[in-house]
C-alpha cells in the first residue's frame, strides 16, 4: 500500500488540537498541542500558562488520573475535549 507524502507526515506529527483545562476556581486554560504529545507535555504548556510547576498539576476525567507519559492520542483525548486540572 502506497502512502502519499501527506500521509507520512501527518502520521508522524500528529494532528493539532485544543485541549480546555477547567480547574474548578474559575479559570479555563486553552492550549493547543498535538495529538502524539504526552500528557507531560500538556502539564508543561499548562504550567507555563497558569504560572505553577507541572509536576503540582494533575489533570484527570471523572476518575480516570492521567499519567504522565501517555500520549494524549493513546487517551482518546480529541479536539474541544475538556479536562479538570487540580493542583496538589
Amino acid at each position: 500500500q502506497q502512502q502519499y507524502p501527506q500521509q507520512q507526515q501527518q502520521q508522524q506529527q500528529g494532528t493539532l488540537i485544543e485541549v480546555i483545562a477547567n480547574d474548578r476556581l474559575g479559570r479555563k486554560l486553552r492550549v493547543k498541542v498535538n495529538s502524539d504529545d504526552t500528557v507531560g507535555d500538556l502539564k508543561k504548556v499548562l504550567a507555563a500558562q497558569c504560572g505553577t510547576r507541572p509536576e503540582k498539576i494533575r489533570l484527570q476525567k471523572w476518575y480516570v488520573v492521567y499519567k504522565d507519559h501517555i500520549t494524549l492520542a493513546d487517551y482518546e483525548i480529541h479536539d474541544g475535549d475538556g479536562l479538570e486540572l487540580f493542583y496538589n
